[in-house]
């Protein structure tokens, strides 16, 4: 196990409470994130933590967590679970996270998108 792997206990924990705190990202943090029919990337402590307080505005669930160790930080994927306007929602994501001195430099995020409770029921019904 990584000994900067606090860090990330720390970023899924916030996900969670819908929290996220600028104090886990470098000054100079960068998210790539490629979403459905969109990538962008934005750059610097304080717009990556607006970018990921927008995307887990509401606290959650995680349903299934992965993680695995790389050389310079960890990939994680997840499914998670919330309620938004009270309507159930989920995604599946997958971060690789790049850490440095403790923090999040990097995080170059894949989104499979929202899914509101009517289209999860769907994609239950053909899993």
């Amino acid at each position: 196990m990584l000994e900067t792997t606090s860090v990330v206990d720390a970023l899924l924990r916030a996900i969670e409470a819908a929290d996220v705190q600028p104090e886990l990202f470098t000054d100079d943090a960068v998210l790539d994130a490629t979403v459905p029919n969109w990538q962008f990337v934005v750059r610097g402590r304080d717009a990556v933590t607006e970018q990921l307080r927008d995307w887990y505005a509401d606290p959650g669930t995680f349903d299934v967590v992965r993680r695995e160790p790389l050389p310079h930080g960890e990939l994680v994927e997840f499914t998670l679970h919330w309620t938004e306007n009270g309507v159930l929602h989920a995604c599946h994501q997958a971060h690789i996270l790049r850490l440095a001195d403790g923090r999040i430099s990097a995080d170059t995020a894949f989104c499979g998108g929202r899914w509101p409770a009517d289209l999860i029921a769907r994609m239950a019904v053909s899993s």
